[in-house]
């Protein structure tokens, strides 16, 4: 597979490098490998993100206005090391707490759970919150165990706002356990993303075939099914989120009346084409069922290099979800006036 880099074990650094210029001077790199705003309000309650390089633009993509304050960066698919989650949280810390938001993967929650001991030992009040919003990897009584895909996106865009309006850690843990409860994902996969460093694929799956619930870097999903069109694959996916609202007793199902949020994602080589023609059917089927698209998202926020694939991502809203998402953000992940 060709790309346009130079050395393979400088990607992850190159690549923010270029993150820090697209900003514009709104952000500035720190330490060995992580990024975080350049005005971060004193005694703010912050909000650290972070995760494995390849996935671009999350998660260093999502530091900007009322979103993140910063984002710890790991190499290529790798978690961030817990001195880089340690740098990353001197750096945002405003001596109000930090709040540690990031998908649940086993590397990820080992790294930032030292980083978060490190920290207290340096004083700093952390709290933890995972997001868990792929309905294809744990049944509901089981969410926990989930792993994070692009509801992150959502997930990441409210804590980010209330962020800015609560005064006390322990109340934006509990925002951002609500916004995590009220979002759910399912994705696809139909070709593989590949590996800078060597150029091999991250996993093998027959050309006719499409996996079915299968994580961002390859994870089993529920199964392979042969390859289809968008309007057959698309109430496919959907009744998952939907079967999952039902069957989750800590959340009402999804109900005619109701207000969403729903968010279209590429993994990365699925064409917007793609992504528009799947909306176009998201959207008769949620019509179908009464629920009101509050508003609508479209685009590769959570990629693995040039995989094929996409994913949906509804967030169930109530008043104050509804708050937070009004309120605008900006960054090169995502940018809502």
């Amino acid at each position: 597979m060709k790309k346009l880099i130079n050395d393979p074990l400088k990607v992850a650094d190159e690549l923010l490098d270029g993150l820090v210029e697209a900003y514009d001077g709104q952000c500035k790199k720190v330490g060995t490998r992580s990024i975080i705003k350049n005005e971060i309000a004193d005694d703010k309650v912050s909000l650290l993100v972070g995760g494995g390089a390849g996935h671009e633009p999350i998660y260093h993509g999502l530091v900007g206005v009322n979103l993140a304050d910063g984002a710890a960066c790991g190499d290529i698919f790798a978690a961030p090391p817990p001195d880089i989650v340690l740098e990353a949280t001197e750096a945002v810390d405003r001596g109000n707490g930090v709040l540690y938001l990031y998908g649940n993967y086993a590397g990820d929650v080992m790294n930032f759970d030292i980083g978060a001991e490190l920290s207290s030992d340096s004083g700093i009040n952390v709290s933890t919150v995972l997001i868990t919003d792929d309905v294809c990897s744990a049944p509901p009584e089981n969410k926990q165990d989930r792993r994070g895909i692009a509801g992150l996106v959502i997930i990441v865009k409210l804590a980010g706002a209330a962020s800015q309006l609560v005064s006390d850690l322990k109340d934006l843990e509990r925002i951002a356990k609500l916004a995590v409860l009220h979002t759910r994902s399912v994705g696809v996969s139909m070709a593989p993303g590949s590996i800078p460093a060597t150029g091999k694929p991250t996993f093998e799956i027959d050309e006719n075939l499409i996996g079915l619930g299968m994580g961002i870097h390859g994870e089993p999903g529920v199964s392979e099914i042969p390859m289809t069109t968008a309007d057959d694959l698309t109430p496919k996916m959907l009744d998952l989120i939907f079967e999952d609202f039902t069957k989750d007793n800590d959340i009402e199902e999804l109900s005619k009346g109701d207000e969403i949020l729903l968010l279209v994602n590429s993994l990365g080589a699925t064409t917007m084409m793609e992504c528009l023609i799947c909306l176009r059917k998201a959207k008769e089927y949620l019509n179908e069922k009464g629920i009101v698209v509050y508003d609508t998202a479209v685009g590769p926020y959570v990629t693995c290099q040039e995989m094929s694939g996409i994913s949906f991502s509804i967030t169930k809203l109530n008043d104050e979800l509804k708050k937070y998402w009004d309120m605008p953000c900006e960054s090169v992940c995502y940018t809502k006036l």
